[in-house]
């Protein structure tokens, strides 16, 4: 098992920015509360299954357990049908299937999970094996002291399996997207990562629609017919100590 040394990072203003937990997670998410998590995955499972909508079994179930907001979309992220997860891990690639390829990158998907790795907070290990975090972008996107840490844990593992090059989608609505962008090819001709970056105002049905190899865990374009790698599950079970995962 080979890990990537994280560095630390002084970025002066991103000092004391971080994707951390917030006040209250260790007590919503602490070990008490799994039981009854694994309950309410199994039920909204069981919803999902059966052609119930989304956030109709999300408050089915948030009310039956008594969730908050933030509990209710940690269940949500773990939980899935049993035909989304068999589509999901039937078009899954291995490490091997990298190599040579072109990979086409959900670049806030796995960024904003890295960051929230490296910063301590909670991680969520869906049914479908891949990891989310409790995190979201709401038109802004605002880089963190563990950004670049996340980017180079991101570009060592793909040049270690051995890809051809990587094309990254960012959602040229976000605000600081562009920034992100300068910053990922910056790091990229540093590092001699074979990179793209493109700013795009739908990824996702790009992403979806790619005959490349996919990294993302995003549920609806893993459903859409396309071939797909868990770089998720890569960096956190072999690249990373100590990460705060939530399974259930």
């Amino acid at each position: 098992m080979h890990r990537i040394c994280q560095k630390t990072i002084n970025y002066n203003s991103l000092a004391q920015r971080n994707r951390g937990k917030q006040s209250n997670d260790d007590k919503y998410f602490a070990s008490e509360w799994h039981p009854i998590f694994k309950e309410a995955v199994d039920d909204m499972g069981y919803l999902l299954t059966r052609g119930y909508a989304v956030n109709s079994s999300l408050q089915i179930v948030g009310n039956r357990y008594k969730l908050n907001k933030r509990q209710r979309t940690a269940i949500m992220r773990i939980s899935a049908s049993e035909q989304a997860i068999n589509i999901r891990k039937e078009a899954m690639c291995s490490p091997e299937d990298l190599k040579g390829n072109v990979v086409d990158i959900d670049g806030f998907n796995i960024l904003i999970l890295l960051e929230s790795a490296l910063s301590g907070a909670y991680i969520l290990k869906g049914r479908d094996g891949t990891y989310r975090d409790i995190s979201s972008v709401h038109g802004s996107y605002k880089r963190v002291v563990q950004t670049e840490n996340a980017i180079l844990l991101i570009g060592e593992a793909l040049k270690k399996v051995g890809i051809q090059s990587a094309r990254w989608y960012l959602d040229q609505p976000v605000s600081n997207s562009g920034r992100l962008k300068t910053k990922l090819l910056e790091i990229s001709e540093a590092h001699q990562f074979n990179w793209q970056v493109e700013l795009d105002y739908s990824p996702d049905k790009v992403l979806a629609e790619s005959d490349n190899i996919v990294i993302s865990s995003d549920g609806w374009i893993l459903e859409q017919d396309v071939r797909w790698f868990n770089l998720g599950a890569l960096l956190i079970e072999n690249y990373l100590e100590d990460v705060d995962v939530i399974k259930v």
